[in-house]
């Protein structure tokens, strides 16, 4: 019988979401190196660069990988055998392991967790409470896997009832391009296949948490080896999804994806549950065992297992914000590479609606957006020395449906987010000549590295979601959608999906 401590487990789910803020896993990283290595796609490589670099730079500094640091979710398979000296359920153990976690002072983690989801969204400052699965298998031990899921990924998940007859293969190829890029690929795909709705759900979002290991099936389909039907699926699913051209951030190239992950169970004869859920750049996962001994031990990663990159800042035009004209925003470029510099205002969901509201009240807006940018950003808190802790780009198209508003009521000359615009935004840009510029997600550190003054503005209740004015200097970013309309993430995945020519480009 084996007697597992209430603080042992309290401090080892603690520890592991700490590790896993800012150690990504080695599988992925070599992963990713490879890949960037293959890369010809040159938007692509410069956004796998700066992903490598930020998570280098995170393994020295015990800083986040993203400033998403993800909603708290934890797989235990407990032992028969085991027995408890706790006072707390399993739940609310796990719930103290990620408080303790994520209100670390030495390493603040950003709190996105809300209650009341469908009313008044009330952050707990805490990011609990996390989502625990829980199984119990035969043996002495718990087998644990703590991950931190983040928001861009997640709503990207998606999940159909087909027919038995239906090709599982023509959904995804079909599905993926709809995700967009606020992902933040190049990433890997989980997939689940039968059992019920719900069981299909779970199996995609476990499946993630499986090593890297699409070279080593290469490798045994090469040698000869007789391969089972979901490793066949693996292997005609990766090729396929890359061959989508989307690439790194949605720019257009040879990576969408470092590895295709699928887990299967029975299901009714009627039936064909399929789920799909992408984890993002920011994978973030570890596994550890309790045997009663004490809290887990997690060593840390060899920085020998990271490229030596290093982020060139001669490469680029560099932009001054405080003098910005609409002239000059109309000469750039699609996909051409700017430098900012100057004051840099910040703005997410929250304040977007705050703002909004006002201007349909016939308010006057607390800051002043004529011919200013704003980042899409809900930054991490700083610690020690920081400025602001890391702050790198949210999903851009969630602030769609403001963004006529915002250019033709505020003066607002530009944007900077993550991933595509819909058809709504990069209209109302084109209308107004006004332009999208694009951060690499999953770069939080590093870009958190340019900033050199942070003040908030507006709407300090917000937190993280505050109006912020930044200072920048060399800020990196990508003219995603031009004072003409031209969107980058349109353009480039069309050219690399016709490049690599294994499927069809379907005209508009």
């Amino acid at each position: 019988m084996t007697l597992i401590r209430q603080d042992d487990f309290i401090q080892s789910i603690a520890d592991a979401f700490q590790y896993i803020s800012y150690y990504h896993p080695v599988d992925y990283i070599k992963a990713l190196t490879d890949a960037y290595q293959r890369e010809e796609s040159s938007a692509a490589r410069d956004a796998m660069a700066q992903i490598l670099i930020n998570s280098r730079m995170c393994a020295e500094g015990h800083r986040p990988i993203c400033q998403d640091t993800g909603i708290a979710l934890v797989f235990l398979k407990v032992g028969m055998n085991v027995q408890w000296d706790a006072t707390l359920s399993v739940q609310e153990m796990v719930n103290e392991g990620v408080r303790r976690a994520y209100t670390d002072a030495d390493n603040k983690l950003r709190a996105s967790v809300l209650t009341d989801p469908a009313g008044a969204r009330k952050n707990t400052k805490d990011n609990t409470p996390a989502v625990v699965h829980m199984e119990v298998v035969p043996g002495n031990g718990i087998e644990v896997i703590c991950a931190a899921k983040g928001g861009g990924s997640e709503n990207k998940a998606k999940f159909v009832m087909l027919n038995p007859s239906d090709s599982i293969v023509d959904w995804i190829l079909k599905t993926v391009p709809t995700m967009g890029a606020g992902w933040c690929p190049p990433g890997i795909l989980g997939i689940g296949i039968g059992g019920t709705p719900e069981k299909a759900m779970l199996m995609a979002k476990e499946s993630l948490m499986a090593p890297v290991n699409i070279a080593e099936l290469r490798d045994k389909a090469a040698s000869g080896a007789e391969l089972t039907r979901v490793e066949q699926l693996r292997l005609e699913l990766m090729e396929k999804v890359n061959a989508l051209g989307i690439g790194a951030q949605g720019l257009g190239g040879l990576t969408t994806v470092l590895d295709v992950k699928i887990m299967d169970y029975p299901t009714h004869a009627a039936s064909l549950p399929v789920a799909m859920i992408p984890n993002c750049a920011a994978t973030r996962h570890v596994h550890f065992h309790l045997d009663g001994s004490g809290p887990a031990r997690l060593d840390p990663p060899s920085l020998e297992d990271w490229p030596a990159l290093t982020f060139d800042t001669s490469k680029g035009r560099r932009v001054n914000l405080d003098t910005i004209t609409r002239e000059e925003v109309a000469s750039w470029q699609p996909g051409e590479t700017l430098l900012l510099n100057g004051k840099l205002l910040t703005g997410r969901d929250a304040a977007h609606k705050r703002m909004t509201d006002m201007l349909n009240r016939g308010e006057k807006l607390p800051v002043d957006f004529t011919n200013r940018f704003i980042y899409y950003v809900g930054p991490v808190d700083p610690v020690r020395d920081e400025v602001v802790g890391p702050a790198g780009p949210t999903t851009a198209t969630r602030m769609d449906k403001f963004t006529r508003q915002m250019l033709e009521a505020t003066g607002l000359l530009g944007m900077v987010g993550k991933s595509e615009r819909g058809p709504v935004a990069i209209e109302a840009i084109r209308d107004n000549k006004a332009v999208y510029l694009m951060a690499v997600g999953g770069a939080a550190y590093l870009v958190s590295k340019a900033i050199k003054a942070s003040r908030v503005l507006a709407f300090p209740e917000l937190g993280m979601e505050a109006v912020y004015e930044f200072e920048v200097k060399d800020m990196p970013v990508t003219v995603a959608v031009d004072a003409c309309g031209t969107s980058v993430h349109q353009t480039g995945p069309a050219e690399w999906r016709a490049r690599i020519g294994k499927i069809p480009v379907v005209e508009a």
